[in-house]
């Protein structure tokens, strides 16, 4: 196969400046995201009459297929492929034929690689947040059953007053 970016090159590349410059051992975890992506875009390229809606179809449904695989582990990653997009995109082409090819169409590699990582951070924020709203309820809890316990508070690393164990604690939320 060749490469998407090969244009005038007659040789191969190397198979150290392959391994060099594959990002597919990083960006495999974006898969959820860069399915989310593909997936919005075609709806896009079919509302928009880029794509028939018998192309449309086929592509979600070729998506799917993909994201089943990459969920279940089977997919099968190529570092010649190079990164995640180009993996998703070969797989999905394999799958359901040339129209695979036209979800390209009107979005370049830097669309999908910002549109991934953002993707990917609103996701783990959100994750954040969920073990933040965790630790707190915990906090919470704990401060409650501390309401009697006395402690040592401390200023400037020299102890100072004494304090609730719950006042400290509440101190973190």
């Amino acid at each position: 196969m060749s490469k998407p970016w090969a244009g005038r090159f007659t040789r191969a590349t190397d198979r150290k400046v392959e391994r060099f410059t594959a990002s597919i051992g990083f960006d495999r975890r974006l898969w959820p995201q860069d399915i989310r992506g593909s997936v919005a875009h075609a709806r896009m390229l079919g509302r928009q009459g880029i794509l028939s809606p018998e192309e449309t179809e086929a592509i979600l449904a070729g998506l799917e297929e993909v994201r089943q695989e990459l969920a279940a582990g089977t997919f099968p990653f190529r570092v010649e492929y190079e990164d995640i997009h180009m993996n998703i995109e070969r797989r999905l082409i394999e799958k359901i034929g040339p129209v695979g090819g036209k979800l390209h169409t009107a979005r370049s590699r830097n669309d999908q690689v910002v549109t991934d990582l953002h993707l990917f951070v609103k996701d783990e924020i959100t994750a954040i947040r969920s073990l933040i709203f965790n630790l707190q309820g915990i906090i919470l809890d704990r401060a409650a059953q501390e309401m009697e316990t006395i402690m040592p508070g401390y200023t400037h690393l020299q102890r100072a007053q004494p304090i609730l164990l719950a006042h400290h604690l509440l101190a973190y939320f």
